[in-house]
């Protein structure tokens, strides 16, 4: 194995590693709301830091391996795509924090939910596979995998605008449940942005593949 691949093989463990933390992350996230769990809430926006710190670290090794070894073509791409992939992750974290911080407010102010979360946690479900199949299609440089993603995507825009839907309809009631519903579309489109950011995974990933820039939304 050439120098340059065990060097990249490192770069894609961390960001395995970075994008199983996502994943728990979004659970965590959407799972402290649904249960009205402020302590766990208080794990994703510490365990952020993590996050943040990893991207960091993979923009290093990525530098220091274009400085040093000089990749051409395809080993390039692959390092591109890999600084690419680590921002999209570390601003999906941010969308799970901004989640926890909903669960966070909603107890500092004794508002409780007035419905069930059936279909954010559907979203959630979905964005984590994403996420899941968005990293190991990069690992396995699966372009088929990666391109399906668009379709998941679709799914979570979907079930945004019917969450939108009925959550509006308790906007203009100016109480409580106005102001959680309000909570629980800003919830719904962190989601939506979560998936949005797996979308540009599997661009970066065909990327890497073909060498052209490719628009899956």
């Amino acid at each position: 194995m050439r120098p340059f691949d065990q060097l990249l093989n490192d770069v894609k463990k961390l960001l395995l590693e970075m994008g199983e933390r996502v994943e728990v992350a979004i659970n965590q996230a959407v799972t402290s709301l649904a249960t009205q769990n402020a302590p766990l809430a208080e794990i994703v926006i510490k365990d952020d830091q993590k996050i943040d710190e990893m991207e960091v670290q993979i923009d290093d090794m990525v530098t220091k391996l274009i400085a040093t070894q000089q990749p051409v073509a395809n080993d390039l791409r692959n390092l591109i795509a890999a600084i690419k992939i680590a921002s999209d992750l570390e601003r999906m974290a941010d969308l799970a924090v901004n989640i926890a911080k909903v669960t966070v407010e909603l107890k500092k102010n004794n508002q409780e939910l007035f419905k069930e979360l059936e279909n954010i946690q559907q979203m959630a479900e979905i964005t984590q596979q994403m996420v899941h199949d968005g990293i190991n299609s990069y690992i396995n440089r699966n372009t088929e995998l990666a391109k399906s993603l668009a379709k998941m995507d679709d799914q979570v825009d979907k079930i945004y605008e019917t969450i939108i839907r009925k959550m509006g309809n308790y906007l203009p009631q100016a109480n409580s449940n106005a102001e959680v519903a309000l909570k629980l579309c800003f919830v719904a489109r962190y989601l939506e942005r979560i998936a949005d950011h797996t979308t540009n995974i599997a661009e970066s990933i065909v990327y890497i593949a073909t060498g052209k820039q490719t628009d899956l939304n």
